[in-house]
C-alpha cells in the first residue's frame, strides 16, 4: 500500500513540490472527473427515485425519505422536521398536504392533526441504494427477450466482421495484384460519407432480400467496416513476408497461412477490433430502430425507447436500465484491455 502511495504522490523536485507538479496533478485530476464523473453521477441516479432524480439543487447520493407505521393508517407515513409555532422542532408524520399547508400528526399521539406551512417542514431522509428501479426496470418490459438479441446481434456480428475484416486486411496486406492500392484508397474514402446518405439505399436492399423485421437486417449491413480492415491491415504490414514464403515453402495451403500464421500473430489488433464491434453493435440504436418494428425484435437500446411517451419519461427506469446495458461492454472492455495500446500503437491508428 505504501508503494502504491508513494507512486501516486511522486514529484519532480527533489524532496519538494514544483510548479509542474501541480500543474500534472491538476490536469489528471480535472481529466479523471470530466472523464468518470458522468458515469459516476449515471450510477448513483439509478438508485434515486424519480421524484429525487428532478429534485433541485441535485445531489450525488440517492437519499430516500424515512417512513413511520402509525395507528390508524394502513400506509406508512412519511416523517418530516417540523418548526412549530413557539420555535420548537418535531418530529412528525405527514397525513396529507392540501395547497401550502401540510397537516402531520405525532407517531406517538396520531389522534391529533397538527396543521403547518409546507416550508415549515424539512423530510426526514438517509441515503438508501435499494434496487427498487432495477426490479421495477426488469418487470416493466421485455428485458430478458432484449438482452438475448442483443447477445444474438453483438456476438455473431462481432464473429463476423473478425472474420471479413482480417480477410480482407489479409488480402490488402501480403499480396501484390494490380489495383491493390486503389481498392484501399476507395474503402478508407468511405469513412467520409456520412451514415445518413447510404441508410436509405442500405434499407432497401435488406427490404429486397427480405431480412426486414429480421435479426439478419441488424448484423449483416455492418459485418465489413473501413475501420477495421485499415486497423488490420496496418498491423499485418508488420509482420514479415519471410514467415509466409515459409509456410509456403513447407507447403501449407494459402486457407493455412491465414488461420494458422496471420491470426494468430494478429491477436492484440483483433483484441482491438472486437472491442470496438462489441461497442458499436451493442450500442447501436439507429440501424435497428429502422430494420425492427416487430416489439420480440427489439434490442436493449430500441427497448430503453419505451420507457419514453410523449407527457412523461420514466427516467428513474431509463438509468437504471442503462447501467444495466452497460455492464457487458465493461467486462468485455475489462477483459481485452490490455491489448488495446499494443493493438493500436502497432496498427498506426491515432
Amino acid at each position: 500500500m505504501s508503494e502504491v502511495v508513494s507512486f501516486l504522490t511522486r514529484t519532480r523536485g527533489r524532496g519538494h513540490w514544483d510548479l509542474t507538479d501541480f500543474v500534472t496533478y491538476t490536469y489528471l485530476i480535472l481529466g479523471t472527473f470530466i472523464m468518470f464523473g458522468p458515469v459516476l453521477w449515471l450510477v448513483l441516479s439509478s438508485f434515486k427515485s424519480s421524484g429525487e432524480i428532478v429534485n433541485f439543487p441535485p445531489r450525488l447520493l440517492p437519499y430516500r425519505q424515512e417512513t413511520v407505521e402509525v395507528e390508524g393508517y394502513e400506509e406508512p407515513l412519511p416523517l418530516y422536521n417540523v418548526t412549530l409555532e413557539d420555535g420548537s422542532t418535531a418530529e412528525l408524520a405527514q397525513v396529507r398536504r392540501i395547497g401550502l399547508e401540510a397537516q402531520l400528526v405525532d407517531p406517538e399521539n396520531p389522534e391529533e392533526i397538527i396543521k403547518v406551512n409546507i416550508e415549515d417542514r424539512e423530510p426526514v431522509e438517509f441515503v438508501s441504494f435499494a434496487l427498487d428501479n432495477y426490479i421495477e426496470g426488469v418487470e416493466s418490459f421485455n428485458f430478458w427477450t432484449y438482452l438475448r438479441n442483443s447477445v444474438v446481434v453483438t456476438i455473431t456480428a462481432t464473429i463476423l466482421t473478425l472474420l471479413f475484416n482480417s480477410m480482407a486486411a489479409f488480402a490488402l496486406a501480403k499480396y501484390h495484384f494490380k489495383g491493390r492500392d486503389a481498392i484501399f484508397l476507395i474503402m478508407i474514402s468511405t469513412l467520409m460519407v456520412p451514415v445518413s446518405v447510404v441508410l436509405v439505399p442500405v434499407f432497401l436492399v435488406i427490404n429486397g432480400v427480405g431480412w426486414n423485421n429480421n435479426l439478419l437486417g441488424v448484423i449483416v449491413p455492418g459485418a465489413a467496416t473501413p475501420t477495421g480492415i485499415f486497423l488490420l491491415r496496418q498491423y499485418m504490414l508488420t509482420i514479415p513476408d519471410e514467415l509466409l514464403d515459409s509456410a509456403r515453402i513447407d507447403g501449407a495451403s494459402e486457407w493455412r497461412i491465414y488461420t494458422q500464421v496471420i491470426l494468430p500473430l494478429s491477436k492484440p489488433a483483433l483484441a482491438v477490433l472486437a472491442i470496438f464491434s462489441v461497442m458499436w453493435r451493442w450500442n447501436d440504436f439507429l440501424w435497428p430502430l429502422i430494420v425492427l418494428s416487430r416489439s420480440e425484435l427489439f434490442t436493449l437500446q430500441i427497448g430503453l425507447n419505451s420507457f419514453q411517451g410523449e407527457l412523461n419519461i420514466q427516467w428513474h427506469l431509463i438509468l437504471a436500465m442503462t447501467v444495466l446495458t452497460l455492464l457487458p461492454i465493461t467486462l468485455v472492455f475489462a477483459f481485452l484491455q490490455r491489448n488495446i495500446t499494443t493493438g493500436i500503437a502497432t496498427s498506426g491508428m491515432k
